[in-house]
């Protein structure tokens, strides 16, 4: 069987006297949609902060690609494949879409330059439906524009591994149907996928195994079908009298 491209293990996190992740642990393989799900304060983006190096995990393993990233910086984290986009939209306001891409594009994996970065970025504005928008400025974006800027600035970078936070907050349901079509997009063209979302059916249906995490302990993993009906689940999103419903 081959090596999970990611590997988290006994994984924990403190601030101060509270504990956001307990033992969370983990692993994707190489070409999946992972998904993490749980209520407001479960500790998702702690999570991926940890993940992705924006927060130093308390201890436990992060392996990526079979290498230990826990501790390391996120720079180094996002050289080495394995990048985020953000829940609350980070554009560069007073930029314009193409060179908000281009950030990343200069910056990644690929550190590209001149015409080689010029049409990675041209070529990610397309997949990502943002080709019309190249010369707006990001200030100037619709909400569902911005997510769209998020993911195509953190595929700039060229990832194995994107991360996706909330990626659907705030979108209407014909742009959760368009997201969720990029996402298995991202996917078909050989990167992974780990999401957080907080629409838990629209996670489902793009989603080939979830997570859920409840005041930073795992309390589910498996297929979506079998994850959403698990007792505890069903009680940390509808309340202790959800059984008795």
């Amino acid at each position: 069987m081959p090596e999970p491209i990611l590997r988290v293990k006994a994984l924990k996190k403190r601030f101060g006297g509270l504990l956001a992740l307990s033992d969370v642990s983990f692993s994707v393989a190489e070409g999946e949609i992972y998904g993490v799900i749980g209520p407001n304060g479960a500790g998702k983006t702690t999570l991926f902060s940890c993940l992705v190096g924006s927060l130093p995990p308390t201890s436990g393993s992060i392996r990526f690609r079979g290498r230990e990233i826990a501790g390391l910086p996120n720079h180094a984290v996002v050289k080495r494949g394995l990048v985020r986009t953000h829940q609350i939209v980070r554009p560069f306001r007073d930029m314009t879409v193409e060179a908000n891409v281009s950030i990343g594009a200069h910056f990644g994996a690929g550190k590209r330059r001149g015409a080689d970065a010029r049409g990675r970025v041209a070529a990610i504005l397309e997949r990502t439906g943002l080709g019309a928008r190249a010369g707006s400025l990001a200030m100037a974006l619709p909400i569902g524009d911005l997510k769209r800027l998020e993911i195509a600035r953190a595929l700039a970078t060229e990832p194995a591994v994107l991360c996706l936070d909330e990626v659907m907050g705030g979108l209407n349901p014909s742009e959760i149907v368009a997201a969720m079509s990029l996402i298995r997009a991202i996917r078909d063209s050989g990167l992974t996928v780990l999401m957080i979302e907080h629409h838990v059916h629209a996670v489902a249906g793009v989603t080939d195994r979830m997570l859920v995490l409840n005041f930073g302990e795992m309390i589910a993993e498996g297929v979506p079908r079998d994850v959403l009906q698990h007792p505890e689940v069903v009680t940390a999103y509808l309340g202790d009298d959800a059984g008795a419903a």
